[in-house]
This record gives structure tokens, sequence and C-alpha cells, in this order.
């Protein structure tokens, strides 16, 4: 349905791409689940140079693990530990060039270097979070986090 190939335009206009392909797939189903598994796989064959991409949501006061695309993941991920638990908290996103450098880092696969971690907020309440893991340091710039917002935010009207 979707392929890589597609993605031939400017970084800008992928990223248009990938998020109206995002609507596609979500319109018109109700399942969160099958919507964020979908949107999993679409983030997964669209960036370049990452290791995990999948999402965490809130269930009773802390962050538990949804539909992902990478190697087996923590499973529960309290507010006040590692970047997810960090962008939660603050509800906002966090990039960090290397995750080695920041305090209370989870390491779930000893090969990621970099992350980036959207809070998907619908109106003022949080339901989750967009983690994606790089295997290279400095991975995901301004542009990333923009775009990457506007998915989450894309998401969250379905959600």
């Amino acid at each position: 349905m979707f392929h890589a190939s597609a993605y031939t335009g400017t970084r800008e206009e992928n990223y248009k791409l990938l998020i109206s392909q995002l609507s596609a797939l979500i319109e018109d189903e109700p399942n969160r689940i099958a919507n964020l598994a979908n949107a999993a796989a679409l983030l997964n064959q669209f960036l370049e140079r990452i290791n995990w991409v999948g999402f965490y949501l809130i269930e009773e006061g802390e962050l538990v693990l949804g539909p992902f695309q990478g190697l087996p993941a923590c499973v529960r991920i309290p507010f006040d530990k590692g970047v997810c638990g960090r962008a939660a908290s603050l509800r906002e996103t966090v990039r960090v060039a290397d995750v080695h450098q920041f305090p209370g880092h989870i390491a779930c696969d000893a090969a990621s270097q970099s992350e980036i971690v959207v809070p998907i907020l619908h109106g003022e309440r949080l339901i989750g979070v967009l983690d994606i893991d790089s295997p290279e340091k400095n991975r995901f710039d301004e542009k990333d986090q923009h775009y990457l917002e506007l998915f989450a935010l894309k998401l969250a009207e379905r959600m």
C-alpha cells in the first residue's frame, strides 16, 4: 500500500506525504490499537537510521508499552524515569542527541544512541507518547520534531 520508494521529494514533502498516508490509514478506523500499530509500521518504513519506533500509553498513572516496531522493550515506565517519562511529565517533545548523557536514560536496546519522544495530547489530556530511537548520535533535528509533532497531533484526533 505505502512504499518507501514513494518518498522522492524534499524532506518537507516526504513528511507531508507521511502525514497524508497516516490520515488515510486511520480515517475510518476507530480502534486505537489498530491505528497505533499501523502508525508504528508507517514510521518504521519511512524513517531512516532508526532501530525502534513505538508508543507508550497512559495506564494507571504510568506509561505502558503499546504497538511498536523493533526489539522487545521496557513494558512500564514511570513518569519520573527516562526520556519517555520526562516527555510525558513535561507534556512536550524531548530530543536527546546522546542518550548516554541523559540522566536516568532507560536502555532497552544497547544500540540506541539518540532518541526523540513526542507526547500525544488530545486537548489537555495526555494519551501517551511516541518514542523513536536511533543507533546514531544526534539523529533527530528540529525538522523531525516539527513533523513528528504534527504526526502525533493527527493521530490524537482519532483517539
